[in-house]
């Protein structure tokens, strides 16, 4: 059994850097190997599209063995035209040489404003049975704009067979959060406000916006960032236990987590907020230019680089403990990790300093899990000392692209989002946009290769 993939976009920067990349990854992987179309308005043929392809994956890829890209390489074809139009979506599609019952995949790698286009001219299109369409984030620029293209998407297919991708859900230490909590006796009983202080979902980069900020601009990073990646993330830590990992339970727990996150008013926007822009200044022996004096940057935009939002989720289980969510761009270190803080001890027995905390840190990329824990200490037994049990998770094979896209060709959904989490994501973030806009909390500004804006 092959598979065909039609890439809308192919010439893209998504496609370039992650898509191509993955399929190199997965080529071996899938019986009978993929066929893949590439679809856009670049003055290509078969072969130039090859050539293509060639250079990406070999760009982009980080070393995939020599033979899986040539077979790649060897299934791709090239179809010229407007995504937009239903006649080159069909002439896509029909390229596509697949068996009547290999799946078929149909990828928007494509800048969001074109997703809903895109989906109502496959109305006029004859769609082959079985067809799994793949949108990438941002699902939709507000709640009534992922409603609406939501609602064309249904109108379309069933929801089984589309697919709101996020890579992020694809991680090796996202992943183990599901066991970690589920299959150890030890630490679900843990797992609440009755011993969990706080947690902090944090995405921190030393990357800035580079070449992509003209896109980055109408975005900024509550969008790119906290509505589709970091609020995936807090589904997975604050979940209840479902009854199985199949998709339909996942996607219903994780829906509940995001319904039950508390709306913040113009007040508490203020209260629990922050947003910021990089200056210029120095990352990793590097000058980086203020982000306001980058090409395609309008600085009345206002928009920001780095963003912090602090939720509650009312829930028995997480009532009264603060979710803190932070992304920031330009930033000292690249900091990717789950901190859950667990509350002090009752009562302290010894003498000398406080026992710390005990935080558990799930990182990511690299993958790593510690523990932090209080024991006697060497010199003094009667005093305490903290240690961290560590541990590197196995590296992923394939990497997160690769293993979604294998999730799309098996019909697997628990690596995207169904319908109800895209829209409630922009409910809990929308409040937080329009407070912004009307001037309730400042855009502070920090130096790029900093900790980000200065603590309050």
């Amino acid at each position: 059994m092959s598979a065909g993939l039609v890439v809308l976009g192919a010439t893209g920067d998504l496609s370039a850097r992650y898509v191509l990349p993955g399929l190199a990854r997965i080529e071996a992987l899938v019986d009978g190997g993929l066929r893949v179309v590439g679809v856009a308005n670049d003055d290509l043929d078969d072969d130039g599209f090859r050539r293509l392809v060639h250079e990406k994956v070999a760009r982009h890829a980080g070393g995939e063995p020599a033979a899986e890209v040539t077979a790649l390489v060897d299934r791709v074809t090239w179809v010229r035209g407007d995504v937009t139009e239903p006649a080159t979506l069909q002439r896509a599609l029909g390229a596509c040489e697949v068996g009547d019952a290999d799946p078929l995949v149909l990828y928007l790698a494509l800048p969001h404003v074109l997703f809903l286009p895109v989906v109502r001219a496959l109305r006029d299109v004859d769609l082959p049975d079985g067809l799994r369409v793949v949108v990438e984030k941002p699902f939709g620029e507000d709640l009534a704009g992922a409603a609406e293209l939501n609602a064309a998407l249904g109108d379309l297919l069933p929801e089984e067979q589309i697919f709101r991708v996020d890579h992020f859900l694809a991680k090796q230490t996202v992943l183990n959060l599901l066991g970690l909590r589920f299959a150890n006796r030890i630490l679900e009983p843990l797992w609440s406000s009755t011993h969990v202080a706080s947690v902090d979902i944090v995405f921190d980069e030393t990357v800035d916006a580079q070449g992509r900020a003209s896109y980055y601009d109408r975005s900024g990073a509550l969008r790119d960032m906290v509505q589709n990646h970091l609020l995936q993330l807090l589904t997975y830590v604050a979940m209840e236990p479902p009854t199985t990992v199949a998709p339909a339970d996942l996607a219903a727990r994780k829906a509940d987590v995001l319904r039950a996150v508390r709306p913040l008013d113009r007040e508490g926007v203020a209260r629990w907020t922050r947003r910021g822009r990089y200056t210029a200044g120095e990352v990793a022996g590097r000058h980086v230019d203020a982000y306001a004096d980058a090409p395609g940057v309008d600085p009345a935009r206002a928009t920001e680089t780095y963003a912090e939002v602090t939720l509650h989720v009312d829930t028995w289980r997480w009532s009264g403990v603060p979710f803190r969510l932070r992304t920031g761009k330009a930033l000292a270190a690249d900091r990717r990790e789950i901190v859950v803080r667990f509350r002090d001890v009752p009562l302290r027995v010894f003498d000398g300093p406080a026992p710390v905390r005990n935080e558990l840190r799930l990182q990511l990329d690299p993958d790593r899990m510690s523990l932090d824990l209080n024991v006697n200490g060497i010199d003094d037994p009667f005093r305490l000392e903290t240690v961290t049990l560590d541990t590197e998770l196995a590296r992923q094979d394939p990497t997160p692209y690769g293993q979604l896209l294998l999730a799309v060709i098996d019909g697997d959904t628990r690596l995207s989002a169904r319908a109800a989490e895209a829209e409630e994501g922009w409910r809990i973030v929308e409040p937080v946009l329009a407070a912004w806009a009307d001037g309730a909390v400042p855009l502070e500004e920090y130096a790029a290769g900093s900790d980000g804006p200065r603590r309050r």
